[in-house]
């Protein structure tokens, strides 16, 4: 089934969800995290204008880049075709991870050479983003809990302990505990602890990124579609709407949108919509009833991955659990209601004690999902340099990453973690998430896992961390 240009990637079995009252009383938003549109949207690029580097996309890599870039000198354009923040950088969970994205023994097999370096890059990228929002004074909510990757049934467990001891040979600030000993909510039996990281706010991240960057010497240019971009000896030209750019080179920084430019390698990223949805107000002393007495935030160990997360006003924000294939033109769109009563049914699996805490809002962005399952960074032609697909990470990693690669552009160093995911020629294998067949599949099989772990008497799992 095809909706608005999406394709179904899991079970529509959540679809009798909408008639029974689970999903009641939602708001379905078209941005996240009661981030509107900023009054003050630049004005779109008219006429002609040259500068040294361009940057298409004003999500977290393209204002970091930029950022960068003007700190280094040099005479940036920002090209936006909503406003800087508008996509995925401002609708996601907001939860930092210093882990890689995907699961670590798949990495590790996948990528035997590298994934110690990507293990490195994904700490350093957290840290960096940490130091980002002190450096810049940013008003973000931000908390340092960490995150721990949680298991709800033995089998979890067992995969979570694998995980961490992977993580923690490849160098990884990772510690392995029970559920009471990591303050988990109950029925969570333990995991493993990502030290640095945490979550934040991201639509007050990202807009307060836009902020800083609207008070450098780069110039921005919003409500401005990219149509075409076109190298040649000279340098390149971008075009939009009503106008064009000329730069000496260009940084793109499209993300999940970059299958919609003809200069993108082919197959570099495939885009999946998630969906989070936050609840009303839940008191803390309820939180710590039912063992919740950390702040730190959950990733499951299923499949197809759930996340949960404290906010700073009281609530819990979660999601994930399915995905959804894009189709053709990426455009914006409203989040799926089926999806949506899915993911509070979830919540009330996870959380038999909050079933009277209402959903409020729901909201979702295109996440950039890659082949390797890895980020990547490269040249796509003459002058044209990419940095895009954090499968689901992006928070940490793009804002490192899109500095890093600025700084290669500005005649730095090769960083080591960009080098650890440079593509020296750009071509991409087809990747099997780009069928929805696996996609439902890994649902359907996460919620088999589910029934059967019900059924069966969980051991405590109140272990000490190992070190």
């Amino acid at each position: 089934m095809v909706n608005n240009g999406i394709s179904d990637g899991a079970s529509d079995g959540a679809s009798d969800g909408i008639s029974d009252g689970i999903s009641d009383g939602v708001s379905y938003a078209t941005h996240g995290w009661d981030t509107a549109p900023p009054a003050d949207i630049r004005p779109a690029l008219k006429g002609e204008l040259t500068c040294d580097v361009a940057v298409v996309g004003g999500g977290y890599t393209g204002m970091a880049a930029a950022l960068r870039l003007a700190e280094r000198g040099a005479d940036v354009v920002v090209l936006d075709s909503g406003f800087c923040g508008c996509g995925a950088s401002s609708r996601n969970a907001g939860q930092l991870s210093s882990a890689p994205a995907g699961d670590p023994q798949l990495l590790s097999t996948l990528h035997p050479r590298r994934f110690r370096d990507i293990v490195r890059l994904g700490e350093g990228a957290a840290r960096f983003t940490e130091e980002m929002i002190g450096r810049l004074g940013l008003d973000c909510e931000y908390e340092a809990a960490g995150n721990v990757g949680a298991a709800i049934s033995t089998g979890q467990l067992r995969k979570a302990e694998r995980n961490a001891r992977i993580l923690r040979k490849a160098g990884a600030d990772v510690g392995f505990g029970g559920g009471r000993e990591l303050g988990l909510p109950d029925g969570f039996l333990g995991g493993y602890l990502e030290r640095a990281g945490g979550h934040l706010d991201p639509g007050k991240f990202a807009l307060g990124l836009r902020a800083v960057l609207l008070k450098t010497s780069t110039r921005v240019f919003e409500e401005s579609p990219v149509g075409g971009i076109y190298p040649d000896s000279k340098g390149v030209t971008v075009t939009v709407p009503r106008g064009r750019l000329r730069a000496e080179r260009v940084v793109l920084a499209t993300n999940a949108y970059s299958r919609d430019l003809a200069i993108a390698p082919k197959r570099m990223v495939t885009p999946v919509w998630t969906h989070e949805v936050e609840t009303g107000p839940i008191g803390r002393e309820r939180l710590e009833a039912i063992g919740w007495t950390s702040r730190a935030g959950i990733i499951t160990q299923h499949n197809l991955l759930e996340n949960y997360r404290p906010t700073a006003r009281g609530t819990i924000v979660f999601g994930v659990r399915q995905l959804r294939l894009g189709r053709g033109t990426v455009r914006d769109r409203e989040p799926d209601r089926a999806v949506v009563a899915d993911l509070v049914r979830g919540f009330h699996d996870r959380f038999p004690s909050l079933r009277d805490i209402a959903p409020r809002r729901a909201w979702g962005g295109w996440v950039a999902m890659t082949p390797p399952w890895l980020p990547v960074a490269g040249e796509a032609a003459r002058n044209v340099f990419y940095a895009a697909g954090y499968n689901g990470h992006g928070l940490a990693q793009a804002p490192y990453l899109g500095t890093l690669l600025a700084d290669r552009l500005a005649g730095g160093a090769f960083h080591e973690d960009l080098a650890a995911v440079w593509r020296a020629r750009p071509r991409f294998a087809p990747t099997p998430v780009a069928n929805p067949l696996t996609l439902r599949a890994g649902w359907a099989t996460d919620r088999l896992a589910d029934g059967l772990s019900k059924r069966r008497p969980h051991r405590a799992a109140g272990r000490s961390s190992r070190h």
